[in-house]
Protein backbone atom coordinates (compact mmCIF):
# COMPACT_ATOMS: atom_id res chain seq x y z
CA UNK A 1 0.00 0.00 0.00
CA UNK A 2 1.09 3.25 -0.85
CA UNK A 3 0.37 5.23 2.42
CA UNK A 4 3.17 2.64 3.97
CA UNK A 5 5.61 3.26 2.25
CA UNK A 6 5.70 7.29 2.70
CA UNK A 7 8.39 8.97 4.40
CA UNK A 8 7.72 10.52 7.45
CA UNK A 9 5.96 13.73 6.73
CA UNK A 10 4.63 13.06 3.20
CA UNK A 11 0.86 12.15 3.33
CA UNK A 12 -1.43 10.18 0.68
CA UNK A 13 -3.86 12.50 -0.90
CA UNK A 14 -6.70 10.33 -2.65
CA UNK A 15 -7.96 11.45 -5.87
CA UNK A 16 -11.18 10.68 -5.72
CA UNK A 17 -12.06 12.52 -8.67
CA UNK A 18 -14.51 9.96 -11.17
CA UNK A 19 -14.67 7.36 -8.34
CA UNK A 20 -18.34 6.33 -6.72
CA UNK A 21 -19.06 7.59 -3.16
CA UNK A 22 -18.89 3.49 -2.55
CA UNK A 23 -15.04 3.32 -2.76
CA UNK A 24 -14.30 6.66 -0.53
CA UNK A 25 -16.32 4.69 1.56
CA UNK A 26 -14.06 1.45 1.39
CA UNK A 27 -11.01 3.75 1.48
CA UNK A 28 -12.58 5.96 4.29
CA UNK A 29 -12.78 2.41 6.49
CA UNK A 30 -9.08 1.52 6.10
CA UNK A 31 -8.21 4.84 7.55
CA UNK A 32 -7.55 7.92 4.73
CA UNK A 33 -9.31 10.95 5.73
CA UNK A 34 -8.03 13.43 2.88
CA UNK A 35 -9.36 13.40 -0.81
CA UNK A 36 -8.86 15.17 -3.80
CA UNK A 37 -11.64 16.47 -6.21
CA UNK A 38 -11.20 18.68 -9.52
CA UNK A 39 -14.94 19.04 -9.95
CA UNK A 40 -17.42 21.26 -8.27
CA UNK A 41 -20.25 19.65 -9.37
CA UNK A 42 -19.04 15.89 -8.43
CA UNK A 43 -17.61 16.54 -5.28
CA UNK A 44 -20.51 19.20 -3.34
CA UNK A 45 -22.57 15.62 -4.54
CA UNK A 46 -19.81 13.65 -2.49
CA UNK A 47 -19.90 15.43 0.21
CA UNK A 48 -23.04 15.28 0.57
CA UNK A 49 -23.48 11.89 0.24
CA UNK A 50 -20.70 11.56 2.67
CA UNK A 51 -22.51 13.98 5.38
CA UNK A 52 -22.29 11.02 7.71
CA UNK A 53 -19.45 10.33 8.34
CA UNK A 54 -16.74 12.29 10.33
CA UNK A 55 -15.67 15.31 8.89
CA UNK A 56 -13.39 14.52 5.60
CA UNK A 57 -10.01 16.63 4.63
CA UNK A 58 -11.30 17.95 1.19
CA UNK A 59 -8.59 19.14 -1.17
CA UNK A 60 -9.46 20.59 -4.25
CA UNK A 61 -6.79 20.06 -7.11
CA UNK A 62 -7.92 21.08 -10.84
CA UNK A 63 -7.76 24.39 -12.65
CA UNK A 64 -10.04 26.84 -10.19
CA UNK A 65 -11.82 29.20 -12.56
CA UNK A 66 -12.94 32.37 -11.09
CA UNK A 67 -16.52 32.12 -11.58
CA UNK A 68 -16.01 28.89 -9.29
CA UNK A 69 -14.20 30.23 -6.59
CA UNK A 70 -16.45 30.75 -4.00
CA UNK A 71 -17.77 27.42 -4.37
CA UNK A 72 -14.80 26.49 -4.16
CA UNK A 73 -13.84 28.39 -0.70
CA UNK A 74 -16.68 27.32 1.20
CA UNK A 75 -16.45 23.75 0.54
CA UNK A 76 -12.64 22.59 0.31
CA UNK A 77 -9.98 23.21 3.04
CA UNK A 78 -7.17 23.36 0.90
CA UNK A 79 -6.79 24.67 -2.57
CA UNK A 80 -3.75 23.57 -5.00
CA UNK A 81 -4.01 24.90 -7.73
CA UNK A 82 -3.70 29.01 -6.81
CA UNK A 83 -2.25 29.82 -10.28
CA UNK A 84 -2.20 33.77 -11.02
CA UNK A 85 -1.78 37.07 -9.35
CA UNK A 86 -5.55 37.71 -9.63
CA UNK A 87 -7.23 34.51 -8.41
CA UNK A 88 -4.93 34.92 -5.08
CA UNK A 89 -6.66 38.38 -4.58
CA UNK A 90 -10.50 37.19 -5.76
CA UNK A 91 -9.99 33.88 -3.10
CA UNK A 92 -8.77 36.43 -0.71
CA UNK A 93 -11.91 38.99 -1.13
CA UNK A 94 -14.11 35.67 -1.35
CA UNK A 95 -12.43 34.10 1.98
CA UNK A 96 -13.17 37.20 3.90
CA UNK A 97 -16.27 37.69 2.85
CA UNK A 98 -17.04 33.85 3.72
CA UNK A 99 -15.37 34.13 7.15
CA UNK A 100 -13.11 30.93 5.85
CA UNK A 101 -9.60 30.82 6.09
CA UNK A 102 -8.44 27.97 3.31
CA UNK A 103 -4.87 26.34 2.96
CA UNK A 104 -3.66 27.46 -0.53
CA UNK A 105 -0.31 26.33 -2.23
CA UNK A 106 0.53 28.20 -5.00
CA UNK A 107 0.77 26.02 -8.75
CA UNK A 108 4.96 26.72 -10.20
CA UNK A 109 5.62 25.95 -13.67
CA UNK A 110 9.69 24.95 -13.45
CA UNK A 111 9.73 23.22 -16.78
CA UNK A 112 8.27 24.56 -20.41
CA UNK A 113 4.93 22.57 -20.04
CA UNK A 114 1.80 24.64 -22.66
CA UNK A 115 -0.86 22.07 -21.28
CA UNK A 116 -0.45 23.58 -17.75
CA UNK A 117 -0.68 26.65 -15.59
CA UNK A 118 0.78 28.43 -13.10
CA UNK A 119 3.78 30.64 -12.27
CA UNK A 120 7.38 30.91 -12.85
CA UNK A 121 9.67 30.84 -9.95
CA UNK A 122 10.96 34.61 -10.43
CA UNK A 123 7.60 35.64 -10.62
CA UNK A 124 6.11 33.78 -7.70
CA UNK A 125 9.23 35.09 -5.72
CA UNK A 126 8.65 38.93 -7.10
CA UNK A 127 4.84 39.25 -6.00
CA UNK A 128 5.69 37.02 -2.61
CA UNK A 129 5.47 39.86 -0.24
CA UNK A 130 2.04 40.52 -1.41
CA UNK A 131 1.00 36.80 -1.39
CA UNK A 132 2.19 36.44 1.69
CA UNK A 133 0.06 38.37 3.65
CA UNK A 134 -3.32 37.76 1.67
CA UNK A 135 -5.29 36.99 5.04
CA UNK A 136 -7.27 35.35 5.61
CA UNK A 137 -6.20 32.73 3.03
CA UNK A 138 -3.63 30.60 4.74
CA UNK A 139 -0.57 30.65 1.83
CA UNK A 140 1.24 26.79 3.23
CA UNK A 141 2.87 25.50 0.07
CA UNK A 142 3.67 25.00 -3.49
CA UNK A 143 2.30 22.40 -6.05
CA UNK A 144 4.17 21.12 -9.42
CA UNK A 145 3.17 19.07 -11.99
CA UNK A 146 6.17 17.16 -14.44
CA UNK A 147 5.45 17.52 -17.75
CA UNK A 148 5.09 14.17 -19.87
CA UNK A 149 8.18 12.66 -21.36
CA UNK A 150 10.56 13.30 -18.00
CA UNK A 151 13.39 10.55 -16.99
CA UNK A 152 12.95 9.76 -13.20
CA UNK A 153 15.99 11.62 -13.06
CA UNK A 154 14.83 14.56 -14.48
CA UNK A 155 11.60 15.14 -12.62
CA UNK A 156 13.24 13.97 -9.46
CA UNK A 157 15.32 17.41 -10.13
CA UNK A 158 12.03 19.03 -10.81
CA UNK A 159 10.85 18.00 -7.49
CA UNK A 160 13.76 19.24 -5.35
CA UNK A 161 13.67 22.55 -7.24
CA UNK A 162 10.02 22.60 -5.97
CA UNK A 163 11.38 21.80 -2.33
CA UNK A 164 13.82 24.32 -2.56
CA UNK A 165 11.82 27.13 -3.57
CA UNK A 166 9.06 26.07 -0.67
CA UNK A 167 12.05 26.27 1.73
CA UNK A 168 13.57 29.27 1.02
CA UNK A 169 10.06 30.63 0.88
CA UNK A 170 9.53 29.30 4.50
CA UNK A 171 6.76 26.98 3.48
CA UNK A 172 5.98 23.72 5.08
CA UNK A 173 3.63 21.78 2.17
CA UNK A 174 5.10 20.57 -1.35
CA UNK A 175 2.02 18.58 -3.02
CA UNK A 176 4.11 17.02 -6.17
CA UNK A 177 3.93 13.18 -7.23
CA UNK A 178 1.26 10.70 -8.52
CA UNK A 179 0.14 7.66 -9.20
CA UNK A 180 3.24 7.40 -11.99
CA UNK A 181 5.94 9.48 -10.30
CA UNK A 182 5.03 9.71 -6.30
CA UNK A 183 8.80 7.46 -4.97
CA UNK A 184 10.75 10.33 -6.85
CA UNK A 185 8.50 13.21 -5.44
CA UNK A 186 8.22 11.65 -2.38
CA UNK A 187 12.29 11.02 -1.95
CA UNK A 188 12.64 14.69 -2.95
CA UNK A 189 10.59 16.15 -0.37
CA UNK A 190 6.58 16.08 -1.01
CA UNK A 191 4.59 16.56 1.54
CA UNK A 192 1.68 15.49 -0.23
CA UNK A 193 1.56 12.75 -3.19
CA UNK A 194 -1.83 12.51 -5.04
CA UNK A 195 -2.49 9.18 -5.73
CA UNK A 196 -6.08 8.20 -8.01
CA UNK A 197 -5.29 5.50 -9.80
CA UNK A 198 -2.30 3.41 -7.87
CA UNK A 199 -5.10 3.58 -5.12
CA UNK A 200 -8.73 3.01 -7.05
CA UNK A 201 -7.96 1.97 -10.31
CA UNK A 202 -8.84 3.31 -13.24
CA UNK A 203 -11.71 5.46 -13.00
CA UNK A 204 -15.26 4.33 -13.95
CA UNK A 205 -17.12 5.82 -16.82
CA UNK A 206 -19.48 7.87 -14.79
CA UNK A 207 -22.78 9.49 -16.33
CA UNK A 208 -22.07 13.34 -17.31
Amino acid sequence: MVRASLPPGCRLLAVSKGQPVARIREAVAAGQRSFGESRLQEAAAKQAELADLEPLDWHFIGRLQANKARAVVRQFGTIHSLDSLALARRLARIAAEEHRAPAVLFQVKFRPDPGKTGFEPAELQQHWPEFSCLAPLRSVGLMTIAPLGLSPVERGSLYRECAALAGSLGLPECSMGMSGDWQEAAAAGSTWVRIGSLLFGERPVLAS
